[in-house]
């Protein structure tokens, strides 16, 4: 199977925070034949286990869960009021079309007032989430016997191929972390090498990645990677802030970032002839990076960034080429571990 039909797998599955099972599944069908052993845990994180005798221990993380929407009410006309689950674009929800995960999957659209019939005011702003409905087609009764309260939603949309190798679809992010992840091992699988690797589909990392603070604990790996996406450059946004699409593989520097594990991933990204930007992260980069770092008595942490458009909204874009990149990197890492003493990279 070609990587973008395991792209296409992973992004149309649904897996919102919280509620993981359907992309937990997706992922260790994907996995299987890869490692030595597939784990959860009790909040329902998916190890792949690579095992090597542990004595070197590398975590790999990216996370499995996407954005999402939750019922909040039904109302008396059987319209779906609704909440965010994760830092939804609420201004890109208007006339989407949706799947309520009810007792049966409920198809609706995002309805707003026509344009017709706002007042002036109300057409110089995006409306608000707590304005808005979804239109499921029933009467109040209907609805009720298949929605209820606390049921996910998630946008309905299916995976488009653009122009040169570019993809796009809703939860990109981090879909296409776990396929780098699943690219590295793919890479490993042909490799003799002496590391153990975790590579950990980490959980409601979009509501304060939790499964990463749960996974590194219980793994206390020496290195720990994440895989993530970064802020894809468009022509309004400023570029020490952003990243280009097919232009290489994110190597993130920062407050979150091992000093010594940044230079020897661009070292070796030199040594490949693996293209790559440095991603500035100078706080908190937003991702399971600091969970990992601050584990136990601390973990040596990298981050390696994806670039993608439009993020957090249903048409998040990039390059299959970066996520390539990424996969590659990540095994070459690894791979450069057989012959290091990893108190001389790490220490300070």
């Amino acid at each position: 199977m070609e990587l973008a039909d395991k792209l296409k797998k992973l992004v149309e599955t649904d897996g919102v925070s919280g509620f993981e099972e359907n992309i937990f599944a997706q992922a260790k069908d994907l996995f299987f034949d890869l490692c030595d052993d597939i784990q959860s845990d009790p909040l329902g994180n998916m190890i792949a286990h690579i095992s090597r005798g542990g004595h070197k221990k590398v975590m790999l993380a990216a996370h499995m869960d996407e954005i999402g929407l939750m019922v909040k009410d039904i109302d008396d006309a059987g319209f779906v009021q609704f909440t965010n689950i994760g830092g939804y674009d609420y201004r890109t929800l208007p006339a989407q079309e949706v799947i309520v995960h009810g007792r049966e999957k409920v198809f609706g659209i995002v309805a707003t007032k026509p344009p017709h019939i706002q007042n002036e005011e109300d057409k110089k702003k995006a409306p608000k989430m707590e304005d808005m409905r979804i239109d499921i087609g029933l009467s109040k009764e209907e609805a009720k016997k298949v929605v209820s309260i606390g049921d996910p939603i998630t946008v309905k949309r299916h995976m488009l191929k653009l122009q040169n190798d570019f993809y796009s679809s809703k939860a990109m992010d981090d879909r296409a972390g776990v396929l780098a992840m699943l690219h590295c091992f793919e890479i490993l699988k042909k490799m003799n090498h002496s590391i153990d690797v975790y590579g950990v589909c980490t959980v409601q990392e979009e509501v304060g990645t939790r499964g990463a603070i749960v996974s590194a604990f219980n793994i206390n790996p020496d290195i720990g990677i994440a895989v993530d996406v970064g802020f894809g450059s468009t022509p309004e946004l400023p570029k020490d802030e952003t990243l280009d699409l097919s232009k290489g593989v994110g190597i993130a520097f920062g407050a979150n970032i091992h000093p010594k594990l940044h230079k020897k991933l661009i070292e070796l990204a030199k040594e490949h002839n693996i293209p790559y930007q440095v991603d500035l992260v100078p706080g908190n980069s937003g991702t399971d990076t600091r969970s990992i770092q601050i584990s136990r008595c601390g973990i040596a942490t990298a981050l390696l960034s994806i670039p993608l458009r439009y993020m957090h909204t249903s048409v998040e874009t990039l390059s299959m080429e970066d996520i390539k990149n990424v996969g590659k990197l990540l095994a070459y890492f690894i791979l450069s571990l057989d012959n290091i003493d990893l108190e001389e990279l790490l220490c300070f």
